[in-house]
């Protein structure tokens, strides 16, 4: 005997359920009108995140990693006084393609309160760079080009552990 559901006994199936939906529910789709109806909801308040409190960032990282999933990354970074020395990053999304940067090809434009770098070639990348209690983040921003097409999205920043200079922790 076949388990497959037919397409009728699937409409029939939706046709019940639609039936049987408690009034509650369905008149939600109606605007309820008069002195009965709900008060709108009051504006949410502005919620901003609290920002990273700006930390003067003196580390020698080198970040060579490899995951189950087939990403990869090559990071050596080394900053002195939020002053980027040395920076060559290069990931691998499995074996679709990768994405490369190289401090030659950025020029720092802030130091606080994160590093800030921005491509030379004039197509908006940027590279930032700073630290909480647990990491120093080398992560990327509108830098498609530095990448194979298509992997954009799942280039992920690098993390270095910032009392050692390896690869942190994920978690």
């Amino acid at each position: 005997m076949s388990s497959r559901i037919t397409l009728p006994a699937m409409l029939l199936a939706t046709l019940l359920c639609a039936a049987c939906t408690p009034p509650m529910l369905a008149d939600r789709a109606k605007p309820m009108q008069g002195p009965t109806a709900p008060k709108p909801y009051p504006p949410a308040p502005e919620t901003r995140s609290t920002p990273i409190p700006a930390r003067a960032i003196d580390m020698a990282g080198d970040c060579k990693r490899t995951e189950e999933d087939g990403f990869r990354e090559e990071a050596m970074m080394r900053v002195s006084h939020n002053d980027v020395k040395t920076l060559s990053w290069k990931l691998w999304v499995s074996k679709r393609g990768s994405c490369e940067f190289n401090l030659s090809e950025f020029k720092q434009t802030q130091q606080t309160p994160h590093i800030e770098l921005v491509a030379l070639d004039g197509s908006g990348c940027k590279l930032m760079v700073w630290q909480d209690p647990r990491r120093v983040t080398l992560a990327h921003a509108r830098c498609e080009k530095h990448c194979t097409a298509g992997i954009y999205e799942q280039a992920w920043p690098v993390l270095f552990d910032p009392r050692s200079g390896n690869c942190a922790d994920i978690k």
